[in-house]
């Protein structure tokens, strides 16, 4: 059933590779980083649509961004929006939007996504995921969607998949064999030789029985604190107790914290044209390029001589390169970066942010 459908997206995160457009008072996923008239964030809550009423999306987020996500979902409840005091990487933000969830809805159908990734082939992607949903509504499954590679790509973990036992419901979705780190490049060509080795997406779908009854066996210390506090979700004091306990939480993945201890896990291969756009050379690659490989956002920008560069200068009025080859060039609030594409992943150092 669609009404006990609900949406979680992760958005607490920084985006410090894409600066300087993306920036700590205002990340990548609330900015129009395609050039297409709309943030990330809202193309993420779209592709949802219609799968999720908008009143049973959530999102996590870090307190300070709590109006611009306001502004720019105005559809959903305002108190769907979750702030949390710190930063404590995914499994604190999944036990309390989860326990959070519950309160409301015991009977709760959930997919938790990052607020940051794109989609190319939206019908496809709504396809998967009403079929995942089907699958986990009334099971004690976990589902993790798995990417379809057509790189060596180190950046990204990997899930093993066993290709030899689809489930008895769904003969599209596997038992998991494994999940893996991101791996060395030559590791990452031997896994893409092989047709059971998937990108892991961060994509999860569960029902809320389910992942709350994993937390309390894999994690009773974390799942304790978010427990205890049922008889105030919803309330006026639910945030300042958050504020309190949220810090006590271990910073840790629930990829660490539930998926690879948990049992009944499995993966969903998937192919829908998906990034998770974590840098500059990611939108390159996503983004339409001319015949001589350059990818440009923005209003007038002219390029001469230049080659496999990406450009993104939204606030330029007019912008003229000659004789780049494989550079990053951004501007963003009187800031520019010129930088070597392969040395991208210095941007962060570059930005002065920790």
């Amino acid at each position: 059933m669609k009404s006990k459908n609900h949406l979680v997206i992760m958005a607490g995160g920084v985006g410090s590779r894409f600066w300087p457009m993306s920036t700590p008072e205002k990340p990548k996923q609330f900015i129009d980083v395609l050039g297409t008239g709309k943030t990330l964030l809202q193309l993420t809550v779209e592709r949802f649509g219609n799968l999720i009423d908008p009143e049973n999306v959530w999102v996590v987020t870090n307190e300070k961004y709590a109006g611009i996500v306001a502004e720019q979902l105005p559809d959903m409840p305002r108190n769907h929006i979750l702030c949390e005091p710190c930063r404590r990487n995914t499994a604190p933000c999944i036990a309390y939007v989860s326990w959070r969830i519950k309160a409301q809805d015991p009977k709760a159908n959930i997919v938790v996504t990052p607020s940051d990734h794109i989609v190319m082939n939206v019908q496809e992607f709504q396809r998967v995921i009403s079929e995942c949903m089907d699958f986990t509504a009334d099971s004690d499954a976990i589902v993790t969607l798995g990417m379809k590679p057509n790189r060596p790509e180190t950046g990204y973990g990997y899930i093993q998949a066993d290709l030899s036992a689809s489930s008895l419901r769904n003969k599209s979705i596997f038992r998991v064999d494994s999940f893996r780190e991101k791996p060395d490049l030559e590791t990452a060509q031997q896994y893409i030789k092989k047709n059971y080795y998937f990108w892991n997406a961060g994509i999860f779908i569960w029902n809320v029985s389910t992942i709350v009854n994993a937390f309390r066996i894999y994690q009773p210390k974390m799942n304790k604190i978010f427990e205890q506090m049922l008889p105030i979700y919803g309330t006026p004091q639910e945030q300042e107790v958050i504020n309190e306990k949220f810090p006590q939480c271990e910073n840790i993945s629930v990829d660490y914290a539930i998926m690879e201890k948990a049992e009944e896990i499995f993966v969903c291969p998937a192919d829908f044209g998906w990034s998770d756009l974590g840098t500059w050379g990611s939108l390159q690659t996503q983004s339409k390029r001319d015949i001589y490989g350059n990818a440009c956002i923005g209003d007038n920008i002219q390029m001469i001589e230049s080659y496999n560069c990406m450009v993104h200068t939204t606030q330029e009025k007019k912008v003229v390169i000659q004789g780049l080859d494989g550079y990053i060039v951004a501007e963003n609030d009187d800031t520019l970066l010129i930088c070597k594409m392969s040395e991208e992943q210095r941007i962060k150092q570059f930005s002065g942010e920790n």
